[in-house]
C-alpha cells in the first residue's frame, strides 16, 4: 500500500489541497474558489464555518473517494494569517474572522498599543512594530467594540488551527503563527508575553505552542466521517499559508528569500540573525529555532485586475501582448500600487494609489505596464530596506503571477535579482504535504522537493531609465502622502461587498495577470 501525505491551504480566495508521495510526486489536485466579505471600509473577514471547514470537508471528499491503493499518513493545513475567528468552546465561530493586513479596522488600536507599551520595547520582545499585520490590536478591536463576542470567547484561531481543532479536539497555535500574534509572543524567549497578553486581552486564553511541523494529534471519529480522512491519522500542527510556501519553494535557510507573487506581494527571508527591523516582520520560521524576515505589499494581481476591470475586461494574454510593446518606464508613467493603503515598507493603511504622468496619448497598454512596473518598484522599495547591501543566496518566485512572464522580467530588471521558478508550482499545500512527511517520519527534517525550472535574469539595457523612474517613484509617495490622508478621509462606508475570486488560480490569492494555471496567490500575501 501507498503512502500518501494530505496537504490544504485555506487562501484569501480559493483553498487548494493535493495528495503527495513521500518522494513528493504529485498524485492529485483539487481547489475550490471562494470570496471575502467587504462589510466596511477597511474590514475584510472570511467565514470559517461556510468557507474555511466547508471548503476543507469538500476538498477531502473530492480528494480521498479516488484513493484506493494507499493510505493517508499524514496531514497538515496552511491558512491565511495572522487572522482570528473568535470561537466557543466547542470551536464555533461567533462571528466572521477578521483577516490579516488587508484589514485595517484596528488602527486606533494600534496606536493605542504603542503608546501603552513602547515602540522600541514592543520591536524588541515582539521583533515587528505593531501595525494591521498584528493580531493583538485585532483581539483589542473585539474587546473594545463587540463586548458580547468578547465575553462569549473561550477560544481564538487562525485559519490553520481552526481546522486542526475540529479534526482532532486539540487547541494548538504554531510557533511561527503566534510570532505574529504581536504583541502576545515573545521573540526571544519563544513563548507568550504572558503580561502583555493580559493587558492587551484581559481574561483570554492562550493556547499550547508547538513548531508547525510536529504532530499535535489525531483525526478523531465524527471528523473522519465528515472528511473522509480516516480516524487516528496523524496531524500536523501547520502554519500560515506564505510560510508553508516557503517549504514547498526549498526557502528554508538564512539568505534564501522567497517572492510569492498572488493577488498581493509577499516576500520572506530567512535570517540567522535577530536584529528586528521597524518595518518588517521578524518572526520564527518553520523549522525550530528557525528565524526569518518578511514584508509585504497590500497589491500585486490585484491591481493588474482592477486595470483589467476598469479598461473593460479585456484577456489577460491581449493586455500583456500589449504591454510588453510599450517601453520600459511606459512612456513617462508612475504608479504608486497603494490602492489597498500599503504594507512595508512605509506602514500606512490610509495611503492611495495613485496613476502620475498620465497625457492624451497614453491608452490601457501604458497603464497596465505601469502597475506591473509600480509593484515592482515597491518590491525594490522593500528590499533595500531588509537587505541593505547584502544580496540573497537564492531567490524563488512562487505563485500565480509566475506565469506572467512580462512581470517576472520587469522586476528582475527593477530589482537587480535573479529569480528561478520551481517545476511543481502547486503552493502551499504542497509546502503542506512536505511538512506532514516529516512529521510522520516519512520525510528527513529540512527536506526539500524543490527543482528550479525556469530562470529569470536582469536585463542590464534597462538599468537606467528603471533607475531614474525610481528615483521618481520614492519622491511621489512623501510628496502626496498629506493629499492621499486627506482623500482617504473622505471615503464613504459602502454596503455589503464582495471580491469575487478569479474561476481558479492560486489557493491564496485572486489570479494573477496572465496566470492560466489552476493548481496565492501566491499573496500576500499574508
Amino acid at each position: 500500500m501507498n503512502e500518501l501525505l494530505l496537504g490544504i491551504d485555506i487562501g484569501t480566495a480559493s483553498s487548494k489541497a493535493v495528495l503527495v508521495q513521500p518522494d513528493g510526486q504529485v498524485v492529485a489536485l483539487a481547489s475550490r474558489d471562494h470570496a471575502v466579505s467587504m462589510p466596511r471600509p477597511g474590514w475584510v473577514e472570511h467565514d470559517a464555518e461556510t468557507i474555511w471547514w466547508s471548503d476543507v470537508v469538500s476538498l477531502c471528499r473530492e480528494l480521498l473517494a479516488p484513493v484506493a491503493d494507499g493510505r493517508i499518513s499524514g496531514v497538515c493545513f496552511s491558512g491565511i494569517g495572522p487572522c482570528v475567528v473568535p470561537c466557543d468552546t466547542r470551536d464555533t465561530p461567533l462571528r466572521p474572522a477578521i483577516l490579516y493586513g488587508v484589514d485595517t479596522r484596528a488602527s486606533a488600536e494600534v496606536d493605542e498599543l504603542t503608546e501603552l507599551l513602547g515602540a522600541d520595547q514592543i520591536l524588541r520582545r515582539c521583533g515587528s512594530s505593531l501595525s494591521s499585520q498584528a493580531l493583538g490590536p485585532k483581539l483589542a478591536w473585539l474587546r473594545n467594540n463587540e463586548p458580547a463576542v468578547w465575553t462569549a470567547t473561550e477560544r481564538w484561531h487562525m485559519a490553520s488551527s481552526f481546522v486542526v481543532a475540529r479534526l482532532t479536539g486539540e487547541w494548538i497555535l504554531d510557533h511561527h503563527s503566534a510570532s505574529q500574534c504581536d504583541p502576545l509572543y515573545d521573540l526571544v524567549q519563544c513563548g507568550w508575553n504572558y503580561d502583555w497578553a493580559e493587558l492587551v486581552a484581559p481574561g483570554l486564553s492562550l493556547p499550547p505552542l508547538a513548531w508547525p511541523g510536529e504532530v499535535v494529534g489525531r483525526v478523531r471519529s465524527a471528523s473522519a466521517e465528515a472528511t473522509g480522512i480516516p480516524a487516528g491519522t496523524p496531524v500536523v500542527a501547520g502554519t500560515i499559508d506564505s510560510w508553508a510556501e516557503a517549504v514547498s519553494a526549498g526557502v528554508r535557510k538564512p539568505g534564501e528569500l522567497m517572492l510569492q507573487y498572488g493577488s498581493t506581494v509577499f516576500l520572506v527571508l530567512g535570517t540567522d540573525r535577530l536584529a528586528p527591523h521597524p518595518t518588517f516582520w521578524t518572526t520564527r520560521g518553520v523549522d525550530p529555532g528557525s528565524l526569518t524576515i518578511a514584508a509585504g505589499l497590500a497589491t500585486g494581481g490585484s491591481l493588474a485586475s482592477w486595470v483589467r476591470e476598469i479598461v473593460g475586461r479585456p484577456s489577460y494574454e491581449t493586455l500583456l501582448a500589449e504591454a510588453a510593446l510599450v517601453h520600459p518606464g511606459a512612456e513617462g508613467l508612475l504608479i504608486l500600487p497603494y490602492f489597498a493603503g500599503e504594507r512595508t515598507p512605509i506602514l500606512d493603511p490610509h495611503a492611495r494609489g495613485t496613476i502620475t504622468g498620465l497625457s492624451l496619448r497614453h491608452d490601457r497598454a501604458h497603464i497596465f505596464r505601469a502597475a506591473l512596473e509600480g509593484v515592482a518598484f515597491a518590491i525594490r522599495h522593500n528590499l533595500e530596506t531588509m537587505l541593505a547591501d547584502d544580496t540573497p543566496e537564492l531567490a524563488v518566485a512562487v505563485g500565480g503571477g509566475t506565469t506572467n512572464d512580462l512581470w517576472l522580467q520587469i522586476v528582475s530588471d527593477v530589482t537587480g535579482l535573479t529569480q528561478t521558478v520551481p517545476a511543481v508550482t502547486v503552493g502551499a499545500s504542497y509546502g503542506d504535504a512536505l511538512l506532514a512527511a516529516e512529521g510522520v517520519g516519512l520525510t528527513p527534517a529540512l527536506s526539500s522537493w524543490a527543482q528550479p525550472a525556469e530562470v529569470t535574469s536582469p536585463n542590464s539595457e534597462n538599468d537606467e531609465v528603471y533607475y531614474h523612474l525610481y528615483s521618481l517613484y520614492r519622491d511621489l509617495y512623501p510628496a502626496t502622502r498629506e493629499i492621499q490622508h486627506a482623500l482617504s478621509d473622505l471615503e464613504l462606508p459602502s454596503s455589503t461587498l464582495a471580491m469575487r475570486p478569479p474561476p481558479s488560480g492560486r489557493g491564496d490569492v485572486a489570479r494573477s495577470a496572465g496566470d492560466e494555471r489552476t493548481s496565492e496567490e501566491a499573496a500576500s500575501v499574508t
